[in-house]
């Protein structure tokens, strides 16, 4: 009775807390990548805890506050610009971009459309008269949007104030789930304890070097290329680089405009170099850095990165590789035994 009490207990906090899963799941993560920092940080500081998580969570808040400001004013720059442009073309009509014309097989199409739509005075009366028919459903469009952006905002809070007993209470957290942890799987349990936070770790650390690096290529491959902010194009690339398929599909529509642009060269051996650099990182460099100690081949990391995303978005990209690792370790834990027990009724029938 007292067990099938447990289990109840067990699903109700399941049920209860499952909408929270995401954001914990997301500090643990941040906490096993940065724990090595941190542990070198509060010895630092005397070992108080208490002080040192509230400056983690400071700089981690700092963090992530500043590149979100920085890519709003740009935004909000660009979108003035755009408005602009835009009340411009209303005005006087716009041509079609000579890079739309020229692309090759769909150029003469997107030229028509363009030329339909924008290429007269007045063309976005229209448009404006299309808004005003389904208003309703734009501005139901507007709540959702505002909706999601407060349970994202929410699940933000929550992740921080989660972090921030992770910091302050970890070293308890984990001699807790160690004494469990062994309890469940005696003589194993030390191995896989092991496995979890270096996977995360050089699996965080791994995934943010390759975009970094990526960005940086890519970037300098643009400036050769001739291509138009080539700064600002390389950074985009380097946050499309933890999708996968993003870096690939950036520097082909990069390649696809300087196509367009009247450069059928550049834009050519700017895809070929793409392509062949993203296989080396695939090929070499992602397997050895993304898994940690477990050294995911290519098709593991692959399906987990991939599967990560499809089940859990942005957060899916750590966590995906995480679980193949584990998967991987036991998988190989059960061969290692296995190969044992063979080894040792191989030396029994010798005797």
């Amino acid at each position: 009775m007292a067990r099938w009490l447990l289990v109840l207990v067990v699903a109700a906090g399941i049920y209860f807390f499952y909408g929270f899963i995401v954001p914990v799941l997301a500090a643990l993560v941040i906490g096993f990548a940065s724990w090595p920092l941190y542990e070198k940080f509060l010895t630092f500081i005397g070992s108080r805890r208490t002080l040192g998580a509230s400056i983690a969570i400071a700089f981690i808040v700092a963090f992530i506050v500043g590149p979100i400001s920085m890519a709003l004013s740009y935004a909000i720059a660009e979108f003035g610009i755009w408005v602009k442009w835009l009340v411009k073309v209303n005005k006087v009509g716009a041509e079609t971009p000579a890079w739309i014309a020229n692309l090759p097989s769909i150029g003469p199409n997107l030229s028509e459309l363009w030329t339909q739509h924008l290429g007269q005075p007045g063309a976005f009366n229209e448009l404006g008269a299309v808004f005003g028919s389904n208003i309703g459903n734009i501005s139901k469009t507007v709540l959702a949007a505002g909706g999601t952006a407060f349970s994202l905002a929410l699940s933000l809070l929550f992740m921080l104030i989660t972090l921030f007993f992770v910091y302050r209470n970890g070293a308890s957290i984990a001699t807790q789930v160690n004494k469990v942890g062994e309890f469940v799987l005696p003589g194993k349990w030390e191995r896989f304890s092991g496995v979890v936070p270096a996977t995360i770790s050089s699996t965080v650390t791994g995934m943010t070097v390759i975009a970094i690096g990526e960005g940086i290529v890519l970037g300098i491959a643009y400036w050769l290329a001739g291509a138009p902010s080539p700064i600002t194009l390389g950074v985009l690339t380097a946050f499309m680089a933890l999708i996968p398929g993003g870096a690939p599909l950036s520097f082909t529509l990069v390649s696809m405009y300087l196509v367009g642009s009247g450069a059928p060269m550049a834009g050519t051996a700017l895809f070929v170099w793409g392509a062949v650099e993203l296989f080396i990182v695939d090929k070499t460099l992602r397997p050895k850095l993304v898994g940690g100690p477990i050294k995911l081949p290519f098709l593991p990391t692959f399906f987990g990165l991939i599967g990560g995303v499809k089940t859990m978005g942005f957060l899916g990209l750590f966590l995906g590789p995480v679980l193949m690792a584990l998967l991987v370790a036991i998988w190989r834990e059960w061969v290692r035994e296995i190969e044992i027990e063979q080894n040792e009724t191989t030396m029994k029938e010798g005797e």
